[in-house]
């Protein structure tokens, strides 16, 4: 379990444990260098609760005891501080310990575990919800920069198989957050960040956050600058034994996303589906006769 996982698995609790036990999750998901950096007793005190209560909610979550969830914000901070440079000089040297293709497979590994987690019961429920919600708007504006910048791009051109259904807002050219004078009350906002979070991405969910504009965010932890001003915050892991974060398992939350909001939508969503796909085969846009053509190359 890395740090995100469990912050994800503590986040879609809140409400349902008791009493202190809740107070101490709150605590945790609010001061994530506080509990890399404090001893528990310190955090115990002050979220207000017996230091034991610290320690029975590390085992509610399966962790042996509290000590294990201060290492794995220690490890989150860590890389945090390392930065990019910092995480390559890591990778090099693991990478001349155990070799190219075992790294190769932990990263993979990795990533696998991630994006499997987004299929448990706690994930898959929020995803719904934010599908449901997508299905409902008449526009989602999509927001990400950088390294997120292809996951909202891709959640964009799906969503647009269903119609004009998605709008991109491309920062290129400096005009990123004008489209949202147009957006109304029965639109969202889907942004798109991880750490390292783009300064861009987090003034945009600000902006939309000031107009009443729900939001969907898609980030690493409870704690980031969008989830908390998000109506629905999907959490995806990003750690990773390569120099640079991980950033398939937002790709495979965006595409789970789109699944389902086109199953939302019914047969008016396979109507459209289906006359994007003839417009799509009238331009010749995808190639299809691939096997015939390499057939004829062979024979030319």
């Amino acid at each position: 379990m890395d740090c995100a996982t469990f912050a994800a698995e503590i986040t879609r609790s809140i409400g349902t444990l008791p009493g202190q036990l809740e107070v101490a999750a709150r605590y945790v998901l609010e001061n994530p260098g506080d509990v890399a950096l404090l001893s528990m007793r310190e955090q115990a005190r002050r979220a207000g609760v017996q230091p034991w209560t610290m320690t029975r909610l590390a085992k509610r979550f399966g962790l042996d005891g509290y000590e294990a969830v201060r290492e794995l914000h220690g490890k989150a901070l860590k890389e945090q501080a390392l930065g990019f440079a910092g995480r390559a000089g890591a990778q090099m040297a693991r990478q001349r310990e155990a070799g190219g293709p075992m790294l190769a497979k932990e990263i993979a590994s990795a990533a696998a575990c991630q994006i499997f987690a987004l299929g448990e019961a706690g994930a898959a429920h929020t995803l719904f919800e934010a599908a449901q919600a997508m299905a409902r708007a008449r526009r989602v504006y999509c927001v990400g920069l950088r390294s997120s910048r292809p996951v909202a791009e891709h959640l964009a051109y799906m969503l647009n198989f269903l119609g004009e259904k998605a709008v991109y807002l491309d920062f290129s050219d400096g005009v990123g957050l004008d489209a949202l004078r147009f957006a109304t009350q029965d639109d969202l906002v889907f942004v798109v960040t991880v750490a390292p979070y783009t300064r861009a991405a987090v003034e945009a969910a600000r902006h939309a956050h000031a107009r009443s504009l729900s939001i969907i965010a898609l980030t690493d932890r409870p704690a980031s600058p969008v989830a908390r001003l998000a109506r629905h915050a999907i959490l995806v892991g990003t750690e990773s034994p390569s120099f640079f974060h991980a950033m398939a398992p937002a790709f495979a939350a965006v595409e789970i996303l789109a699944a389902l909001v086109a199953g939302e939508g019914g047969d008016a969503a396979l109507e459209v589906i289906a006359r994007t796909e003839r417009q799509l085969s009238d331009l010749k846009v995808h190639v299809f006769e691939y096997g015939s053509a390499h057939r004829q190359g062979n024979h030319s």
